[in-house]
């Protein structure tokens, strides 16, 4: 027998596409009220905020967080998407470092939002580039993790001390909740940097906000080092990296959003003030509080310039990425012990002296590539 399902016609720039909806009354949220929770609420919901949640996800390489089977049941990250996809929907390969690749969705418009949750899709997991050059962020993201012993409103003051450092760098920051515990701050900057030093800057906004406020929040990459403080998290800016986007749902029976505000909501509202049924009455009368954040992107200069004065150098990636050049030890400081610290020592001398020698060395010249001539 077939499933049920529903036909939704969903207008688009590129004209009208029809979405699927299967199995349209199947609970997703048990935490909503009977009747609240269903899949084509989730779906709907996606199309009452269409514009915001295209603004987050427009070109972006996009992963795919599905709970096919409701909210609390373990999540399938989807990189690839499906051969069978509709013919409107559009895509962009990436690359990985271990040579493989991935056909991701590269949502345009809210069709292709509607499409993935009609799959399951909770959240969406943009890169933090666009198809035009995925190797060049133009959205600077940090996130901020409350540590146990820590709350919502050491969150929320940590935020507002990260407004402070952008502020004072001339740059516009947006806040978000994460629809789960913490709060995203995104900073639109000029996609002419790598990956790398897109963390630079992020690392270096979250150094100064510990040196401001050592008590209430960290950039210590290791759990042991964090304490009860809020981390600043550096390297959801890593390649490959991702965050919910605005607007996503999160995988709670309550179905709370990533719910862009206003700084002057920061410091009264709740994670749990958004759901897919306030947040459709309220984008219908506030639309997108975030809908001016591509109308400036920032040049990152003056981050980059504080994170060469801070002195620090780099910093730990997460455990799956290999050794990145420059990166310390990647061991916990409680098990490093003075061998391994010697070591370490030891690696970083013989660098100086090679930059030293390379410093020393006169450049060879350099022969012409076959067929260019000389100026």
């Amino acid at each position: 027998m077939a499933s049920p399902f529903v036909e939704l016609e969903v207008d688009t720039p590129g004209g009208e596409r029809t979405v699927k909806v299967t199995n349209p009354e199947k609970t997703y949220f048990a935490g909503l009220p009977e009747g609240r929770g269903r899949k084509i609420d989730l779906v709907e919901y996606y199309l009452s905020v269409a514009d915001g949640v295209v603004r987050g996800l427009r070109e972006r390489p996009t992963v795919l967080k599905r709970h096919p089977g409701g909210a609390e049941t373990p999540p399938i990250y989807q990189k690839r998407v499906p051969d069978n996809r509709p013919p409107w929907m559009e895509t962009v390969t990436v690359a990985f470092p271990s040579g493989r690749s991935a056909t991701e969705m590269c949502p345009v418009d809210v069709a292709h939002v509607a499409w993935a949750a009609n799959s399951g899709c909770l959240d969406f997991h943009p890169w933090p580039s666009r198809r035009a050059d995925v190797e060049s962020p133009d959205e600077l993201r940090i996130d901020l993790d409350p540590m146990p012993g820590t709350g919502w409103a050491e969150v929320q003051e940590t935020a507002l001390e990260v407004r402070a450092v952008f502020d004072e760098m001339g740059m516009t920051a947006y806040p978000k909740t994460s629809g789960s515990k913490g709060i995203h701050v995104y900073v639109r900057v000029d996609p002419v940097h790598t990956f790398t030093e897109v963390r630079h800057a992020a690392l270096a906004v979250a150094r100064e906000v510990e040196r401001r406020r050592p008590e209430l929040a960290t950039a210590k990459w290791w759990k042991e080092e964090r304490g009860e403080r809020v981390f600043l998290d550096y390297n959801r800016m890593a390649r490959d990296q991702t965050i919910a986007s605005a607007y996503s749902v999160r995988a709670r029976r309550e179905a709370t959003v990533s719910a862009p505000v206003t700084w002057d909501e920061v410091p009264d509202c709740e994670i749990e003030d958004f759901d897919i049924w306030t947040m459709r009455d309220r984008f219908a009368v506030l639309g997108d509080v975030h809908a001016a954040i591509d109308d400036v992107h920032h040049d990152l200069a003056p981050l980059l310039e504080l994170y060469e004065r801070q002195g620090e150098g780099e910093a730990p990636y997460p455990p799956q990425f290999p050794k990145m050049e420059g990166e310390p030890l990647r061991s916990r400081p409680s098990v490093a012990g003075p061998a391994a610290q010697k070591r370490a020592e030891l690696d970083a001398k013989r660098r100086a002296g090679a930059d030293a020698d390379r410093d020393r060395t006169p450049a060879r010249p350099r022969r012409p590539p076959a067929g260019t001539t000389g100026d």
